[in-house]
């Protein structure tokens, strides 16, 4: 199994998406959060299921929450690079955007 490491923009977008349930429903943030948990979990189980839309990055959906998990694959060091928490709601045209190609 691989592990994960968010990258900054990745990590400011799931607090920012946390924040936003907050105000609204404390079950809905933690259900969120466990919706997260669950598909890293997955990811990192079989990390080359998902598909690879862009270059060398892979994306999947959450269920029930609409969002998109964006990602890459270390293979030496066996681990999985989150680079974006992105909302479907957001311009699909900026979803790759600021992403460096590593």
């Amino acid at each position: 199994m691989y592990q994960y490491i968010l990258e900054p923009r990745a990590q400011a977008e799931y607090e920012n998406a946390i924040e936003w349930y907050t105000e609204r429903s404390e079950q809905a943030t933690l259900k969120f959060i466990e919706s997260i948990d669950s598909t890293l979990n997955l990811i990192c189980k079989q990390p080359h299921q998902s598909r690879n839309i862009y270059k060398n990055f892979h994306e999947t959906s959450t269920k029930k929450y609409p969002f998109t998990i964006i990602y890459t694959v270390e293979e030496k060091i066996k681990t999985v690079v989150i680079f974006s928490i992105y909302h479907h709601k957001r311009s699909p045209k900026k979803k790759y955007k600021d992403i460096k190609n590593k």
